[in-house]
């Protein structure tokens, strides 16, 4: 059984297998999706020269139904592999993640400043929260910076009704900031709106997922990381209606073959990792981080009060793997391998980012008495070509999947 940590040069190249498919292969609809993964800024930028506003997300705790019933463009803060770190190596000391570490460089050198009317902040995570404190004080010692306005959302995610009560109250004080940022009042039927717009659109990508871990894999891994983060960049009803058009054209797609492996770990911003593994003859049918299945996950109830609404739909979701207890992580994943029929499952988590490593071994007993196959990549950095190994363990990885087919 393959198991245990690695501090993982790129080596040699293989063949690629039957799981990748050339975008003029997919779909027109797909196509544009891709673009609009690739080209994150474009839609942002359209809608700021029009004389709307755009507001930058960082965690994936920031609730788009509040922004999106402002009239205001979502977009979420991503990192840029070939940007310097100049800015982000001057304050940020180097126990940060690395993809971290570039988001910071592009809040702080002007690259956000420059498209962005406002940043939101999530606490869903301690580094991310570290972040917002070395922004705050930013905007106090250097107010000549270039540096998006900031505002954090101190959500408490321990599960109990007085929580939750603070938690309503938290996204009260977030709707007044977003007022404030509108320049007018948010009312709950704008509020609904905007619910059933993102209900609408997480509908969408779940039949997406259904193609992906169905009886036969029609979409793979990498291209269900494209079509779902394409929707943290562009227009919500836009990407809705082209993740149906996607579904419906992918059930005419060849099935995919290859083993299926369930991922976990460190979010990942683009289709990197995937496509090593589907070049492997490999398929990622399912994955537990926010750039992936989990963003979809769970609708808001637009029959409550809006701020419950909301807050419920935030709260109650499945929890990360940072703030999840180890029986409730062994039970979650147990559960996402078997909706997905994963056959093996990647454990990855990035340096400086320990504490998604505490529930994995337990996680790994679980797997094990299943005889599902594993492999933990740990300390990983970001870009995914500074991984020195990680082609040859991912091969191995592959190898034993296959089990010398």
């Amino acid at each position: 059984m393959l198991g245990g940590g690695l501090i993982l040069t790129i080596g040699k190249e293989v063949t690629a297998s039957m799981s990748i498919r050339p975008c003029a292969l997919r779909s027109e609809a797909f196509c544009t999706l891709k673009e609009a993964y690739d080209q994150r800024d474009a839609q942002a930028l359209k809608w700021r020269k029009q004389g709307k506003k755009v507001i930058g997300k960082l965690g994936f705790d920031v609730p788009d139904e509040l922004l999106l019933a402002a009239g205001m463009f979502p977009v979420q803060v991503c990192a840029d592999a070939g940007k310097p770190l100049a800015e982000a190596n001057k304050y940020l000391e180097n126990a940060f993640e690395s993809v971290v570490r570039a988001q910071f460089e592009k809040l702080v050198d002007g690259t956000y400043g420059e498209l962005l009317d406002g940043l939101a902040i999530s606490n869903s995570n301690d580094t991310i929260i570290r972040i917002f404190y070395y922004l705050r004080e930013i905007h106090r010692v250097e107010p000549e910076k270039n540096v998006p306005p900031v505002t954090f959302i101190d959500w408490t995610f321990t599960r109990s009704r007085l929580w939750q009560n603070r938690c309503e109250f938290v996204i009260e004080l977030f709707k007044q900031q977003v007022e404030q940022w509108a320049g007018r009042t948010v009312s709950d039927d704008e509020i609904r709106a905007a619910g059933k717009l993102m209900n609408e659109n997480r509908a969408a990508l779940r039949a997406m997922a259904a193609l992906r871990h169905g009886e036969e894999v029609r979409i793979n891994g990498s291209e269900a990381l494209t079509i779902i983060g394409a929707g943290l960049f562009m227009d919500k009803e836009e990407h809705t209606e082209l993740v149906r058009r996607v579904v419906e054209d992918a059930k005419a797609w060849a099935p995919v073959t290859g083993k299926r492996v369930f991922y976990s770990g460190a979010n990942h911003e683009d289709t990197a990792l995937y496509e090593k593994l589907e070049e492997l003859g490999l398929v990622v049918v399912g994955e537990d981080t926010d750039w992936g299945d989990r963003s979809y996950e769970r609708d808001m109830d637009l029959s409550c009060p809006v701020i419950r609404g909301i807050v419920d739909r935030y709260f109650l979701r499945t929890p990360t793997v940072e703030k999840s207890r180890v029986a409730q992580s062994v039970e979650i994943l147990s559960g996402q391998v078997e909706a997905t029929g994963a056959q093996g499952v990647i454990f990855y988590t990035n340096a400086y980012a320990e504490v998604a490593t505490f529930n994995m071994p337990e996680q790994r007993k679980m797997l094990e008495g299943r005889g599902i196959k594993h492999m933990t990549f740990s300390r990983m950095t970001y870009p995914l070509r500074k991984n020195e190994g990680l082609d040859e363990k991912l091969a191995e990885f592959a190898a034993e999947m296959k089990g010398g087919e």
